[in-house]
């Protein structure tokens, strides 16, 4: 069965957050839903679809950003209200706007994702967990990451109250009250979690998870351990995953899949078999997708797939025709419905041109005013900044809630720009002198009209470590910018992995001092990447890394006065040495560095051998290193020979 959508916008709000967006429950059956959506301006608007034309229910006055809004009620009841939560506060609303609830919470954090179950409100920060019954403080957790969404089990089904983190470190953490009952792993940092069907599936403990480099699952949760279903692997390279629902926009019995993706692609996956999703449509938006739902908006009987955007656009794919193509010699007949539709907007249009000159002509009056003051004007930008395992590389993706006119990209690290099939806009570079003001790369890229989104792919070099700066000048009068940050790391290519192969040889770096651990714990998060920058529970802590140039691994482990670090790539053990040494200089704290499996002679030796003639050996180096110090030495040996007869 084709699937055939027609697009319809139908309004704009502010800027949006993650899972911002629902549909109240419809009056009948196959009725039209209203939409209640909040902003980072802190309104919240309700509104329907009446022939055609948004009408408002209601909306509250600007204040605190919404970080989520979801919908509540009593068990087995229509969820018709409400929550949203804004700093650290949840306030709930009834379906016509009259506000019933005001929860101060105790969390010294901003609320970052919030489930709600019946009376039982799960709140998440940064890294703090907390569960709420009847508005009364019942459970609490601190996880070892940050946590990106939380989502519970339904209770009807399950009788038991299960909570489900999803953290940044690839791991679903499973509670039970404030114990953690078990953790899941899952292939990339999960993003957003929602139940299967949208109940759980028949047993109620199916669980769908998105994450960041676009892969998404089916686990479920029983009491004692996980049973992964499927998994699909983001074969076609698209965006992290940001929203995912259920809902049979097929009209075949069996609700489809909706994922929304940060690169603004809404697909639609079908379980034509018992087993794996196809995907059966997709469709492209110019940005980020921050909410997505099925149901009925624009009329009855027809339904649709409403999304969200980071700009505030609501967009729908209904499967009502916008237009018939007709047969040989017939003309295209309008319903009186769409003429005036048409006539209402030429007439808006009209409207608001004439606006934008009478604003501009003032604009022209106060500028040349002596006593005029200019302001600055403020604009939103999603930024993400992220290592690609597949081509050892990180994704910088800018997004503007306005067209983006120049991004200017400077480095004091040298790296290198790699081509984006995506990107449309023109590069130019300037020549930089590295020696007096530090800087190694300078590219503008000028962006085409309408573009709020770019996508940069940058590559670094273990060792080198630095900022990277991207300067942001949106189309926008008058003309302002705003700068964002982000840290080349000495180890940058390493990324975070749940186990590495411990038959390898590995060398052993040890450092033992007066040191705190919280202050080796900076030193490491200085040093790698994915890394999270509070300091773990509990009196040592161990991670994992592969370098996903070489596929080299690391292992880490530290403690109160002790770090031991282990892999089988020489450049990563030096690298290590020289920074953490430099760190703990800085502070004037003594260490005393020792190495295993090979000497500090001999790894200067493979240091400079490798530095000399610029090929990449570790790996080599270190095998041999595992078979014995005389296989390495005539190995040098060798290298030095073959040296010679090089550069003779």
């Amino acid at each position: 069965m084709e699937v055939s959508l027609a697009r319809v916008d139908y309004l704009q709000v502010g800027v949006t957050a993650q899972k911002t967006m629902r549909l109240l429950p419809a009056s009948g059956r196959r009725a039209t839903q209203k939409v209640v959506v909040g902003d980072q301006d802190g309104v919240i608007t309700c509104f329907g679809i009446k022939k055609g034309e948004p009408v408002t229910v209601f909306k509250t006055l600007p204040g605190p950003k919404i970080a989520r809004l979801e919908l509540g009620g009593a068990l087995n009841t229509p969820q018709e209200k409400v929550f949203v939560a804004t700093g650290s506060e949840v306030r709930g609303f009834t379906k016509r706007g009259k506000q019933f609830l005001s929860f101060e919470t105790n969390l010294t954090e901003d609320i970052k994702a919030m489930h709600i179950s019946g009376a039982d409100l799960f709140l998440c920060a940064s890294y703090i967990y907390n569960h709420y019954c009847d508005c009364k403080d019942k459970h609490y957790y601190l996880s070892r990451d940050k946590i990106n969404d939380v989502l519970c089990l339904p209770v009807d089904k399950v009788n038991c109250i299960t909570p489900v983190l999803a953290c940044q470190d690839r791991v679903l953490r499973v509670l039970q009250g404030s114990d953690l009952l078990y953790e899941v792993e899952v292939p990339g940092p999960p993003t957003v979690l929602a139940l299967n069907n949208g109940d759980g599936g028949d047993s109620g403990e199916e669980i769908v998870y998105g994450t960041s480099d676009g892969k998404l699952g089916l686990i479920q949760i029983t009491g004692s351990a996980s049973v992964p279903k499927w998994e699909i692997e983001n074969e076609k390279k698209r965006g992290g995953i940001l929203c995912i629902d259920s809902f049979d926009i097929l009209r075949d019995g069996v609700k489809e899949l909706l994922v929304g993706r940060d690169d603004g692609v809404l697909e639609i996956y079908s379980f034509e078999s018992a087993d794996d999703p196809v995907l059966r449509y997709d469709y492209v938006l110019s940005e980020s997708i921050s909410s997505i739902q099925g149901g009925c908006v624009g009329k009855d009987g027809y339904d649709e797939v409403l999304a969200c955007t980071y700009s505030g656009w609501l967009t729908g794919l209904t499967t009502e025709l916008a237009y018939r193509e007709g047969g040989s010699g017939e003309e295209l007949k309008l319903s009186q419905e769409m003429q005036s539709k048409i006539s209402s907007l030429r007439n808006e249009v009209e409207h608001l041109q004439m606006k934008v000159l009478g604003e501009r002509e003032k604009y022209q009056q106060s500028s040349q005013s002596s006593s005029a003051v200019s302001s600055v004007p403020a604009f939103s930008v999603n930024d993400k900044f992220t290592l690609n395992k597949d081509d050892a590389s990180y994704s910088l993706i800018l997004e503007v809630q306005a067209a983006i006119d120049i991004i200017l990209v400077q480095s004091d690290v040298p790296v290198d720009l790699l081509d984006v099939d995506k990107n449309s806009a023109v590069v130019s570079f300037s020549n930089c002198d590295s020696d007096p003001n530090g800087n190694c790369l300078l590219a503008t890229y000028r962006c085409q009209a309408n573009t709020t989104r770019l996508e940069l792919k940058i590559r670094s070099i273990e060792g080198r470590y630095g900022t990277l700066q991207a300067y942001v000048t949106p189309r926008i009068q008058p003309k302002t910018c705003q700068v964002y940050q982000y840290q080349i790391k000495p180890l940058s290519l390493h990324q975070r992995t749940h186990s590495i192969d411990h038959d390898r040889p590995m060398n052993t770096l040890t450092l033992k001092g007066q040191f705190s651990f919280a202050e080796i714990h900076s030193w490491v998060v200085f040093c790698l990447p994915e890394v999270p920058e509070r300091t773990p529970p509990g009196e040592s802590v161990t991670f994992y890394f592969q370098n996903t140039f070489l596929g080299t691994q690391l292992e880490s482990t530290y403690r109160i006065g002790e770090g031991c670090f282990k892999s089988d790539n020489i450049s990563t053990i030096s690298i290590l040495k020289d920074v953490l040494s430099k760190e703990a200089t800085k502070r004037k704290i003594n260490l005393n560095i020792s190495f295993g499996k090979t000497s500090s002679i001999l790894l200067f030796f493979a240091s400079f051998y490798i530095l000399i003639n610029g090929i990449c050996i570790d790996v080599l180096l270190i095998r041999l290193l595992g078979c014995g110090g005389f296989l390495f030495v005539c190995f040098l040996f060798v290298c030095f020979l073959f040296s010679a007869t090089r550069y003779k």
